[in-house]
């Protein structure tokens, strides 16, 4: 099978030139694009795919960028995932799923070869190395999370913040002066981008509301529940009436039983409420106040703003937040009488 570098080689080009003039989505010369389209021809290159992209139409393909790596929560991930391909197809778009843990190296490849129309950036890092090649590569590109340095990307996400500033509002509201905020596990305030949004925003939230705040992380690994179950423990120990829940649904449900083996009532003895849930808190033992984390509303817009870039031929930068929504199941409710 004849690769892009073979076809850079016989027409005397680089092979971004040759994605360039294949693709349509950077101006090549006259006599450059004639020579690609001879090479093209001449070697056979990707006869289906060339040929769409030589007459001007696009491959109707988004790359989803989403590395597996062994930290990552894979439902949490697929959810995305799933919602990202069903946003897609109901724009007649299909999804090209690359899982490398190296995620530049699939990202640049795809670009490179012109044959999807965008890119989607999923699990994304505070200091995530796709951003510099976003920059760099003509394909529109869409982030599903905000990287630390995003000037002149185009990113989707929830509102962290204000679904934070909500939690800490609802509890300070009925009464609460003590609340503890158990979060993700401790690789997640390196690597991922939300969680630290989440923990900063509870704490200034907390300070302009006059109130005292404890923070523990749910352990080193996903499956190390002990740990968030002596987080809860330690938080109430400290004197904490209000939990506010930052986690996985597997560490959720460990917070949840321990608050019940402790004797706990909810909401008589301790208040609760999830933040930032992508799963339904309505299912478990608990059916807890949640600011629900959706991945659909993240995805369908994502897939929306890509697929205007590829009509329109060009990308807008900016960061789209979306507003935060509170679900009450009734776990909020005024501190026990001490």
């Amino acid at each position: 099978m004849v690769k892009i570098n073979e076809v850079a080689e016989a027409a005397g080009v680089s092979i971004s030139t040759v994605s360039y003039a294949l693709s349509g989505k950077r101006p090549v010369s006259q006599r450059t694009r004639e020579r690609v389209e001879r090479a093209v021809h001449e070697l056979g290159y990707s006869p289906n795919a060339g040929a769409r992209m030589l007459a001007g139409s696009r491959t109707h393909i988004f790359a989803l960028t989403e590395p597996l790596r062994s930290d990552t929560h894979a439902p949490t991930h697929m959810a995305f995932v799933l919602a990202t391909a069903i946003a897609a197809r109901r724009h007649e778009y299909d999804v090209l799923l690359l899982t490398e843990e190296q995620a530049r190296e699939g990202m640049s490849r795809v670009a490179a070869t012109g044959l999807v129309d965008g890119i989607v950036v999923l699990d994304v890092a505070p200091d995530d190395d796709r951003v510099p090649l976003a920059r760099a590569i003509a394909t529109p590109t869409v982030f599903i999370g905000i990287p630390d340095d995003h000037e002149g990307l185009t990113c989707v996400d929830l509102d962290f913040e204000a679904a934070a500033r909500m939690a800490v509002d609802a509890l300070v509201d009925v009464g609460h002066r003590r609340i503890g905020l158990v979060g993700q596990t401790d690789i997640a305030y390196e690597k991922s981008n939300f969680p630290p949004r989440v923990r900063a925003a509870v704490g200034e939230r907390a300070a302009e509301r006059d109130v005292e705040w404890a923070f523990r992380t749910t352990g080193v690994t996903l499956t190390e529940l002990a740990a968030a179950r002596r987080a809860v423990r330690e938080l109430l120990a400290d004197g904490a009436t209000a939990l506010v829940l930052h986690c996985a649904a597997d560490a959720h449900e460990a917070v949840l039983e321990e608050v019940a083996r402790g004797g706990h009532d909810i909401p008589g003895d301790v208040s609760v409420v999830a933040v930032g849930a992508s799963f339904d808190t309505a299912a478990q033992a608990v059916a807890v106040d949640t600011i629900p984390l959706i991945p659909q509303a993240s995805c369908d817009l994502a897939i929306e703003l890509a697929v205007k870039a590829v009509e329109d031929r060009r990308l807008d930068p900016a960061v789209h937040l979306i507003p935060p929504t509170y679900l009450s199941h009734g776990t909020v409710a005024p501190p026990p009488r001490r």
